[in-house]
């Protein structure tokens, strides 16, 4: 399965991508010795698209930096080198529920740039962390306290006074965490969202959404709370979130029930009376023993002007308009295919998988994954799409992708 490319798009709005789309190629030799550890679990552009960070199943985090010189070549294209590598999150034990939490990274989320340094949001299960990834070129050289060497002069050799000066070193790329925001979610977090307003983020679990500041790590504000008294009685769950791209006090959450809810933080405290809800019709002669469980929402995202939003469930990807509530714009078949086979599915578990999606900078293209590394594209003004794999082969410098069936 190849759902979690399928964010490495989110985030080219800022470098102009129109209809061409360009793909992030890594130089390098590859490993034949790939361990679970190893395998990507979320990716994520950069706001101008300069940086791709990826979060894999053993905790790191390595950063991809653009290659200048792909930039101005024609057509243009996407190669990225290592930047940076950190380990972000370490294997924990729960005692007090006997449950161990994983390392894995589930989302990365970066901050727009306020100066020379960049800021990512990064979390597991359980913690979140705000990591601080910055340059060094230079070392400052001729204290009057200690030598180069760091060791301290003695006072009384010191007969004048000297002026520090910078001098060039080798670039060194240094991440540290700023902030660890922790034990304020009872189940798995499976999204987080920075605020258009770059002060605030929310993350969310099965039953619960969070509200945080980002310069506040021992207190978040609970602004959606599903979970009822008696746990019996629990009827669907939050599968994604996300704050509005341009209305700091809107937001969204979808549901397994197949539901979309966007929320107004000005309406009230805790939101869980939903301003306006996001839900098409079923058919009832279309209607199945599967049809609760492939109309559950693994993602939501809105567009980048704010005017649209898409979900991903099993079968579908769906344009909604925000002023539209009772059926979707578009409906796009990703793999229909599968249909017919929902009840082998059933039966391996794979009907449970998750597959998220994406818009294209000018919001005329989505993207999704599927099956055996394919990912999916639809044009949405010529109501065109092209399906793509996702293969080692296409790690090589310059090559082009060609569409699969």
């Amino acid at each position: 399965m190849f759902s979690s490319i399928t964010t490495s798009l989110s985030g080219v709005s800022g470098n102009g991508a129109d209809t061409q789309w360009c793909f992030s190629q890594v130089k390098g030799t590859l490993d034949d010795e790939i361990t679970d550890a190893d395998v990507i679990s979320c990716v994520e552009f950069s706001h101008d698209g300069d940086l791709l960070a990826t979060g894999d199943k053993g905790g790191r985090v390595v950063i991809f930096q653009r290659d200048p010189l792909s930039k101005g070549c024609s057509p243009t294209r996407g190669e990225y080198n290592v930047y940076s590598t950190f380990q972000s999150h370490e294997p924990e034990f729960d005692y007090l529920k006997s449950l161990e939490i994983e390392e894995k990274i589930n989302k990365i989320r970066w901050l727009k740039r306020k100066n020379p340094a960049h800021f990512l949001l990064s979390t597991n299960d359980k913690t979140i962390k705000l990591w601080k990834v910055s340059e060094r070129d230079k070392r400052a050289e001729g204290y009057n306290l200690r030598d180069d060497s760091g060791q301290a002069r003695d006072s009384a050799s010191i007969t004048s006074l000297r002026v520090p000066i910078l001098k060039p070193m080798e670039l060194m790329v240094e991440a540290s965490p700023r902030r660890i925001f922790a034990n304020a979610h009872t189940y798995h977090i499976n999204s987080i969202s920075i605020n258009s307003d770059q002060e605030t983020y929310l993350s969310a679990d099965d039953l619960r959404i969070n509200l945080w500041h980002l310069e506040v790590t021992d207190q978040s504000f609970n602004i959606v709370d599903i979970k009822p008294s008696n746990m019996e009685e629990l009827t669907e769950v939050i599968t994604a979130a996300e704050f509005h791209p341009r209305d700091c006090n809107q937001f969204v959450y979808s549901s397994s029930k197949g539901t979309i809810r966007l929320c107004d933080m000005r309406a009230a405290a805790l939101c869980d009376s939903h301003s306006k809800m996001f839900e098409e019709a079923e058919d009832p002669s279309n209607r199945s023993f599967f049809s609760e469980i492939i109309s559950s929402i693994s993602d939501v995202k809105f567009s980048n002007s704010g005017n649209l939003m898409i979900s991903r469930d099993y079968l579908t990807i769906k344009v909604w308009d925000l002023r539209r509530e009772n059926q979707p714009l578009e409906t796009y078949s990703v793999h229909d295919y599968l249909r017919s086979k929902l009840c082998s599915l059933y039966e391996n578990d794979c009907i449970f998988d998750k597959f998220e999606c994406c818009w294209s900078g000018n919001d005329k293209h989505i993207m999704t994954g599927s099956y055996n590394n394919f990912f999916r594209m639809f044009d949405r003004e010529n109501k065109k799409d092209v399906t793509l794999e996702a293969a080692r082969e296409i790690a090589k410098a310059r090559t082009v992708l060609k569409p699969r069936k």
